[in-house]
């Protein structure tokens, strides 16, 4: 069977990001068997049904959460509670979640139908805390306007930065999923030039092309987002991000969710951008969108998921 949860999918057009905390002194784990159950379903009978949709369903589950569950110890080598990273102006907040769930389809109704069908479940032992309907904005640009994404990873590569291999056999086909939910200041970005913001990016806004490092202002995003191991090597994480909003509310932002196979790169990038390098020279686009939440859950593999589905004992 696939081992890995549909983490490599590419953005579609809608989506529905969704976070839920249990509730205390409730038993959970025979709503967590269905839940695993009805994953596994969703995937199976969406793909069946639209072939070309494009549709998946993927639930990350945080450390606390992983605990309470009893899963699989030890745990994946990297799962944690997440701890916020505070610079000197700007702060990754770390919020709370035992379950996330990544809902992706070329019509919303799909993204609701799942969702939906989830909350039947959850409802009774859990507190929804987020959801965000994200949207493909034009060809695939933020609410900033500019294109989000470009430097993900593609074709095979994809599974390479985004899946647990025999590093950690135990949870191999599993991937860290982190995010975080930024609100925009439109009213002070639409302020600057065209030419100011391409500075904040490190890109050209309409052609998407980066900047020369020659006038590429060494805190502008794609800089300090671009991460490197100790030998020079690139490393990438799987980026699904999406811009949702309430426009008439002024509220808009981008979701931000990233599948990495191990979490130290994507805490690597966050450092980077919200410390600084050197400190101080944190990342400019902070100065414009602000994180509202910040938390890490981990996806695992659909083998682990059927263990715990509550006909497993029938196959």
């Amino acid at each position: 069977m696939q081992e890995s949860q549909n983490v490599t999918d590419y953005p579609n057009t809608n989506t529905i990001f969704s976070v839920w905390k249990f509730k205390a002194n409730i038993e959970i784990k025979p709503a967590f068997e269905n839940l695993c159950a009805l994953v596994a379903n969703l995937n199976h009978s969406y793909a069946v049904r639209i072939p070309d949709g494009r549709i998946s369903c993927v639930m990350g589950i945080g450390h606390d959460a992983w605990i309470q569950l009893s899963l699989p110890t030890p745990l994946p080598k990297e799962l944690k509670t997440f701890e916020a990273i505070t610079g000197s102006k700007h702060t990754a907040v770390a919020t709370p979640g035992d379950l996330h769930f990544h809902l992706r389809g070329t019509d919303m109704s799909v993204c609701f139908d799942m969702l939906t069908a989830i909350t039947e479940i959850l409802y009774p032992v859990a507190d929804a805390l987020e959801e965000i309907h994200g949207f493909r904005y034009w060809d695939g640009r933020s609410i900033l306007g500019f294109v989000d994404g470009t430097e993900n990873p593609i074709g095979d590569q994809r599974e390479l930065f985004a899946i647990v291999g025999d590093e950690d056999a135990a949870f191999k086909g599993g991937s860290y999923l982190f995010i975080q939910k930024y609100l925009h200041n439109m009213q002070d970005w639409t302020k600057l030039p065209v030419e100011a913001q391409e500075k904040v990016i490190g890109r050209h806004k309409t052609s998407d092309i980066e900047l020369p490092d020659a006038i590429k202002p060494d805190n502008s995003h794609s800089a300090l987002a671009a991460i490197e191991d100790e030998k020079g090597n690139e490393l990438k994480i799987v980026r699904d991000n999406m811009p949702f909003g309430n426009p008439s509310k002024n509220e808009v932002g981008t979701y931000f969710i990233a599948y990495a196979n191990t979490f130290s790169t994507t805490h690597k990038m966050l450092e980077r951008m919200f410390i600084g390098v050197p400190s101080g020279n944190y990342d400019r686009i902070l100065d414009f969108s602000t994180a509202h939440t910040g938390s890490l859950f981990f996806a695992p593999s659909l083998r682990i998921l059927k263990a715990y589905t509550a006909d497993s004992t029938s196959d």
